[in-house]
């Protein structure tokens, strides 16, 4: 999926710490003016939509508040600003809310699990059509991003790990061209450079997408955990305002979805194929079933796995438990005694019952 500025280090993770540490008491207030960063992604756009036709804004009033929803041009960025206490929410994956605020020392939930990638990011090899035939090549893609982990488990897949082929770091900005290079033969890599390159390239096989493992790579709405626990209604506002898009969605509203898709940068058609790759939770019932599901804590072991392997669960991670996750159903992974990274069902059962 998206990530157009994705790569996280542990100098973001130390930084992030040192100014988090310097700003989460000033969040836990009640407050009535709110911000919210985001970053352009198909699956949420719609929170573009709500803001400019002033649905954020019905909700907000009815509980008696404001939301801004600002716009961040670097993906990476608007979650270390996040992180740093400049915004109150963030729109970011289920990977990087576990690597950047909560491995930062932020404590934060996740309040909207609003879709996964089903096919958004994938597996690209050069005239060569099966995975296996991965082996021993170099793997461009950008490093410690989605692409990675869903090269990792691609790779755990055929029987291989990351010992049988090579990372070679390369930007989300650089992949269309790099396909061109002799030197390059495989490659992971998200939408829309995904769609171009099998769109432009004979030589490009889809050799595994992420919709093999569906319900891994979670796009979400994060909360700062004490900011929530003091402003409940910014999460009921929230969650009102993008059930009421999803609504419009669900029925085909073209007009909606062309906002959604020129504000992106494609047309109708283009930005229905995006979403044709994306599984967006229409219904809150369905978001519902999705947070409480037993799927979700493994789906987070995995993550956390990873990332501890990768060397970016935080400074000084001794184990792939350090950081501590809640679940709805007081289902928990890792050491509760440092939980930093909550999924609440909450607000999309309130949705789903009509009691927003």
């Amino acid at each position: 999926m998206k990530h157009f500025f994705k790569s996280t280090s542990k100098f973001l993770v130390a930084t992030t710490l040192i100014m988090s540490l310097s700003t989460s008491s000033l969040m836990a207030e009640v407050k009535d003016k709110f911000q919210v960063s985001w970053t352009i992604y198909v699956g949420w756009m719609p929170w573009d939509y709500a803001q400019q036709k002033g649905i954020v804004d019905k909700w907000a009033k009815k509980y008696d508040i404001e939301i801004d929803l600002i716009q961040v041009n670097d993906y990476i960025e608007s979650i270390n600003q996040y992180s740093a206490g400049k915004f109150d929410g963030c729109l970011m994956t289920n990977m990087d809310a576990l690597t950047i605020p909560a491995a930062g020392g932020v404590d934060s939930t996740a309040v909207i699990m609003g879709d996964f990638s089903n096919g958004n990011d994938g597996i690209l090899l050069k005239d060569k059509k099966s995975l296996a035939d991965i082996k021993g090549q170099k793997v461009n893609l950008v490093e410690l991003s989605v692409s990675h982990y869903l090269l990792a488990r691609a790779l755990e897949s055929v029987n291989m790990s990351e010992k049988d082929i090579t990372v070679v770091n390369t930007s989300d900005a650089d992949m269309v061209s790099a396909w061109s290079s002799d030197e390059v033969t495989a490659m992971t890599t998200w939408n829309p450079q995904l769609s171009e390159i099998t769109a432009n390239n004979t030589n490009a096989n889809l050799v595994y997408d992420s919709s093999k493992i569906p319900g891994e790579i979670i796009d979400m709405l994060v909360i700062n955990t004490e900011t929530l626990k003091d402003n409940p209604k910014l999460a009921k506002a929230l969650t009102g305002a993008w059930f009421e898009v999803m609504a419009l969605m669900k029925k085909g509203d073209e007009k909606a979805l062309t906002f959604m898709a020129e504000a992106s940068g494609t047309d109708l058609a283009g930005y229905k194929s995006q979403l044709d790759s994306t599984m967006m939770f229409y219904d809150a019932s369905d978001a519902v079933k999705f947070a409480d599901s037993p799927d979700l804590p493994e789906t987070m072991k995995k993550v956390s796995e990873f990332s501890f392997d990768h060397g970016i669960l935080g400074e000084g991670a001794p184990n792939a438990e350090f950081i501590g996750m809640e679940f709805p159903g007081g289902k928990t992974f890792g050491d509760t005694k440092n939980t930093k990274l909550r999924f609440t069902d909450t607000y999309v059962k309130m949705a789903a019952e009509g009691k927003l």
